[in-house]
């Protein structure tokens, strides 16, 4: 499945408002299922640190998205990175978002 990125800010408030939403204590996904298109957006705020940081952190979201988008239904994503996202292993990042998907009913 392909997915296309969030892009204006008006996009990412309407996933904000949207009432899925998973807390972990590494990243926070937020979802509106459409049958559409799959789009999403991967967030870092300065309090991830440096931009170095932030940009791994981000890395790391868009690597588990790929990983998990075949197991999706098609709708609008948002995930923001939480500080502890820099050390937390892939593998419990996975199982997070496993826990997500079943939470949320948004998989496939």
């Amino acid at each position: 499945m392909h997915y296309s990125s969030l892009k204006r800010t008006a996009d990412f408030n309407r996933v904000y408002k949207s009432n899925k939403r998973w807390h972990d204590k590494s990243f926070v996904l937020f979802a509106v299922p459409d049958g559409r298109e799959c789009s999403v957006g991967f967030v870092a705020s300065k309090k991830i640190g440096n931009a170095v940081k932030r940009a791994r952190a981000k890395r790391r979201l868009r690597a588990l998205f790929l990983k998990m988008i075949p197991m999706l239904k098609n709708g609008k994503y948002v995930l923001v990175a939480k500080p502890p996202i820099l050390d937390t292993p892939f593998n419990e990042l996975e199982k997070a978002f496993r826990r997500a998907i079943k939470r949320l009913d948004i998989g496939q």
